[in-house]
């Protein structure tokens, strides 16, 4: 297959689950009436985006995910990747058009033994005290798969969702429960605290396998996903290892480097009016598209041409996603072209 353009997307599902099934504590199972509207609603969601490869976060059962397919009408249109999930666990999970995947996908739960987060010699900073944090593994498995847009050549996928920026429950540590009057006063903090550093890790794992696929190589690699963190943030800079964006008939690109879509759309857009989640009234951008230096304008390897963002998120403004069986997370969308740079 010869794609002349193709079009990716990050969707997550709010919790896709078969009606009557658990789902997170404090969350009450959808009913059959639920399910078929948040089934109708995705349906109609993947409809009106009519992308190549959606990336899909939230998804506890490949049944449902089938049902949804089915809803819309897509049966033919798309191979479903969720093979992990049997309702016991949130995964990250694809959609991709027929024709385009390559081989098998795999979801990558451990982390590798390159992670080492421990140091006792900061040389940088002789005062900073000694740390090690002992994470071996993703919350979310990470899905990797390869697809074939153009003759000969693969393009890497990874789907991502990493820890949330939600708190960690500290209710049922021993710890916690046998001195709660030191503690509990602060049970935000810390569990804010935990969260981040499980983040954290969480991209720096990712960040060293997406480095296997791409230092000293030509491999083009998208990631798609809920990073549960900003465009400027910590957790995007160790994915992205900021690169330097240049503009006008500059050109570059850096091997290992991932340029941020929400930042290509900057370039083009004369307004940033870009976010995918609300929490508390404060609008955040939490889910992205992530692209290697083959799909970097001002790169000298370039291969695809970014052919614009659109986010479906009015539906945002509304907090009835139970009733509306609407998500909690916008929608993002990004175009290419084929149009490799000149030598």
């Amino acid at each position: 297959m010869n794609l002349n353009r193709f079009s990716v997307a990050t969707f997550n599902m709010f919790n896709l689950q078969d009606p009557g099934r658990p789902m997170n504590p404090g969350q009450r199972p959808w009913t059959e009436a639920e399910f078929t509207r948040k089934a109708d609603w995705i349906a109609g969601q993947l409809t009106t985006l009519d992308v190549d490869i959606v990336g899909l976060q939230e998804v506890w059962s490949k049944t449902a995910l089938e049902k949804v397919v089915a809803a819309g009408g897509l049966e033919a249109t798309y191979d479903v990747l969720a093979d992990p999930a049997d309702g016991s666990r949130i995964i990250c999970a694809a959609l991709v058009r027929k024709g385009l995947l390559h081989g098998a996908p795999r979801w990558i739960a451990d982390f590798s033994e390159a992670v080492r987060l421990e140091s006792t010699d900061d040389r940088n900073d002789p005062q900073a005290p000694q740390i090690r944090v002992s994470i071996d593994r993703f919350s979310r498995p990470v899905l990797h798969f390869s697809v074939e847009l153009r003759d000969g050549q693969l393009t890497e996928v990874f789907v991502v969702h990493l820890k949330s920026k939600l708190p960690t429950s500290l209710a049922g540590e021993q710890w916690f429960q046998d001195d709660p009057d030191t503690f509990k006063p602060h049970q935000l903090a810390l569990g804010a605290g935990l969260s981040t550093i499980r983040r954290t890790a969480e991209a720096v794992a990712l960040r060293v396998v997406l480095t296997g696929a791409m230092k000293g190589t030509a491999t083009p690699v998208i990631v798609l996903g809920d990073i549960n963190d900003g465009q400027h943030s910590n957790t995007a800079n160790i994915l992205t290892e900021q690169p330097r964006y240049l503009v006008g008939d500059s050109l570059g690109g850096v091997d290992n480097g991932l340029y941020t879509a929400q930042t290509l759309q900057e370039y083009r857009d004369t307004r940033d009016v870009y976010y995918t989640h609300v929490h508390q009234d404060i609008r955040e951008s939490l889910d992205h598209v992530l692209v290697s230096e083959q799909f970097y304008d001002n790169s000298r390897k370039r291969v695809w041409l970014f052919d614009g963002l659109t986010i479906n998120n009015d539906h945002l403004n509304f907090e009835n996603h139970r009733e509306s069986g609407t998500g909690d997370h916008g929608l993002v969308k990004v175009g290419f072209a084929f149009e490799p740079a000149r030598p």
